[in-house]
């Protein structure tokens, strides 16, 4: 077995895998929606939001998170920076529905690494 095939199984055997790292739940992205994918969400981490000089929006924080999914799961649609994505909080398709903005988007072997960032209050 090749390094890459051994990489290719590791990403839906370990990472991808909901009995180990990964949670059930619903993409939508580019006016299409992905049920139930396995995905590994990190974060959502808040920070204080930079402020500018004339920005009167007290009381907002930056949430950013990394979203890693399997690319052939969006059906081989890799999010595009400045686009915004929507994932839900519980598998089968219910639940609230987040949305971010998509900071970032990198595909290497078949596995996609989406930067993302919500205003929150």
């Amino acid at each position: 077995m090749s390094f890459k095939e051994m990489v290719a199984a590791d990403i839906r055997n370990v990472f991808l895998n909901p009995g180990e790292f990964a949670e059930i739940r619903t993409v939508e992205y580019d006016g299409e929606r992905y049920e139930d994918i396995p995905i590994t969400l990190s974060g959502p981490k808040e920070s204080d939001r930079q402020q500018h000089v004339n920005d009167r929006t007290e009381g907002l924080h930056l949430a950013s998170a990394v979203l890693h999914c399997a690319v052939s799961d969006l059906c081989g649609n890799q999010p595009e920076k400045g686009q915004r994505i929507r994932i839900n909080d519980e598998a089968g398709g219910g639940g609230f529905f987040r949305e971010y903005y998509v900071v970032s988007s990198v595909c290497r072997m078949g596995m996609l690494r989406v930067g993302l960032e919500a205003i929150d209050e």
